[in-house]
Formats: structure tokens, C-alpha cells, sequence
């Protein structure tokens, strides 16, 4: 078992157990978590209507508490936004593991798909939101 000894690491960790909740509550079976390899990771892998999942998850810890420079409706959210870590050289890596995974496990022509799950984590108010990036292309 891993051992999370950063905050970056502990609020990924946090993010990836709601991100889990989140998919069991809306139907999906959580086949693996952590799935690694050498030349990469998936952080979740389910499956719903006999359709294979990968999912990574991206997390930042922010304040739910609305600021001045909020919309109507949208939350206060500090700079940078988890879904720009999603950079051309980590999606080479993910769909290297992907295909790793469906080789190994002998998946053959079964559907699949690849989703971001950005998960906003107040740690204080123990309050998090989880945003689906449906079906990104590897």
C-alpha cells in the first residue's frame, strides 16, 4: 500500500476516494484502483453497462466560499485548474497503459472509454464536487 506523505499526495488521495464514491453511487463497479505499470498509472478503472472505464483524477484543495471575482452561481477557485495537468506527454503515457491493461486482461473488442474526474476538495468544510471530462481521446 502506498504511503502519502505530501499534501499534494494526501489531497490526491482524498480526490481518488470521492471520485470512487462518486462513480459506485452512479452505478459503476470499481474494478481497480491505482492500475501501474513502468510507463504509467490509472488512477481508476469500472465498469457500467458492460463498458470498461479509465479514469484519472485530477484534485485541488480550494475554499467552497464564494470571492469577489466569482460569477453568479460559480464557486471562488484559486488560480490554475486541475484539468490542465492533462498534458500531451501524460496522455501518451495513459493510453500506453490502457492498451497494456486490454491486452493483459484480454478485454478484445469490449467498449471502452477514457473520462476525467476533477474533484474540488475543501478540506476545512469537508465538502468536495466532482466534475466529469467525458470521453477524452487518447
Amino acid at each position: 500500500m502506498k504511503s502519502f506523505t505530501s499534501n499534494s499526495q494526501k489531497i490526491g488521495k482524498i480526490g481518488e476516494d470521492l471520485a470512487c464514491r462518486f462513480l459506485m453511487k452512479h452505478g459503476f463497479f470499481v474494478l481497480e484502483r491505482n492500475y501501474t505499470r513502468k510507463w504509467g498509472e490509472i488512477d481508476i478503472i469500472a465498469i457500467k453497462d458492460n463498458k470498461i472505464y479509465f479514469v484519472e483524477v485530477k484534485s485541488k484543495q480550494f475554499s467552497f466560499t464564494p470571492t469577489v471575482q466569482a460569477r453568479p452561481g460559480q464557486w471562488g477557485f484559486e488560480t490554475g485548474r486541475p484539468e490542465e495537468n492533462m498534458h500531451i506527454w501524460k496522455m501518451q503515457r495513459l493510453r500506453r497503459i490502457v492498451e497494456t491493461y486490454l491486452i493483459s486482461n484480454r478485454v478484445g473488442n469490449r467498449e471502452w472509454q477514457f473520462d476525467l474526474l476533477v474533484v474540488y476538495i475543501d478540506i476545512h468544510k469537508k465538502l468536495g464536487r466532482v466534475k466529469v471530462v467525458e470521453n477524452i481521446i487518447l
